[in-house]
């Protein structure tokens, strides 16, 4: 494994650490918002959702200007 294969595979641990830790939190925090506004927790929900998308796109902008 050469150190750009290394680093891509920690880099890609750290992702999916962060986003199954809050994945499993999200649930606690949707109830927590949806005490306050039910439409708040709808936006916490598709913020998560779409935050998972926009990681993956600048991550494949960044190799992309890289020239990978």
């Amino acid at each position: 494994m050469d150190r750009d294969t290394r680093n891509a595979a920690i880099g890609a641990a750290w992702v999916l650490l962060l986003f199954g830790v809050a994945a499993y939190y999200l649930p606690t925090v949707m109830l927590a918002v949806g005490s306050v506004s039910t439409i708040l927790a709808g936006v916490v929900a598709a913020v998560f959702m779409v935050a998972i998308f926009v990681v993956f796109w600048l991550r494949g902008r960044s190799q992309r200007k890289k020239g990978l």
